[in-house]
């Protein structure tokens, strides 16, 4: 039922890329007291959809599409968690807390630039690597459903949970 909703993992990994954008939009208009609750949602939408293309979307292209572009999408993950991680623990008090709110968007567009580019992109590779994006696409999707209801169980502060289960 919910899997009819994406036709295949690209299209699974552009929802969670155009939800991530729209959720940075609203960061930038939002009031003092909504940033927090916003930073925690961006965050753990960026956990999830980092998790499921490090255990599955992205080891399934391994050695099927160019190295550099493989080895790039892992090492701009590793800078992108740095600032989750760091935005997670900090509070909007904090004197570099949207500064880094930003530079965290800025380096998650230019991470799906390189995925989305049409035709070198890493999901333009993946396609032309003849997998099958249907069996990707359930894997990703049931990792995620597994991560989502695991991040709402566990010990959260009252706002995020508030925010995740808005958004389930």
């Amino acid at each position: 039922m919910a899997q009819a909703k994406f036709t295949d993992a690209i299209a699974l990994l552009k929802a969670d890329h155009r939800n991530v954008e729209a959720l940075f939009e609203k960061f930038e208009s939002a009031r003092s007291d909504r940033k927090q609750a916003l930073a925690l949602q961006i965050c753990n939408e960026l956990k999830i959809h980092t998790i499921i293309e490090e255990e599955i979307f992205y080891p399934a292209l391994k050695g099927k599409i160019e190295e550099e572009t493989y080895t790039e999408a892992y090492v701009e993950h590793d800078a992108a968690k740095l600032l989750i991680n760091d935005i997670m623990v900090t509070s909007p008090e904090d004197e570099f807390f949207e500064a880094k709110v930003k530079v965290l968007s800025e380096e998650i567009k230019h991470h799906v630039h390189e995925e989305e580019a049409r035709s070198e992109g890493m999901f333009s590779q993946a396609r032309e690597a003849g997998l099958d994006m249907v069996a990707l696409r359930d894997a990703m999707l049931a990792r995620k459903q597994e991560l989502m209801a695991q991040a709402k169980t566990e010990v959260l502060p009252e706002a995020e949970l508030r925010v995740l289960q808005a958004s389930a």
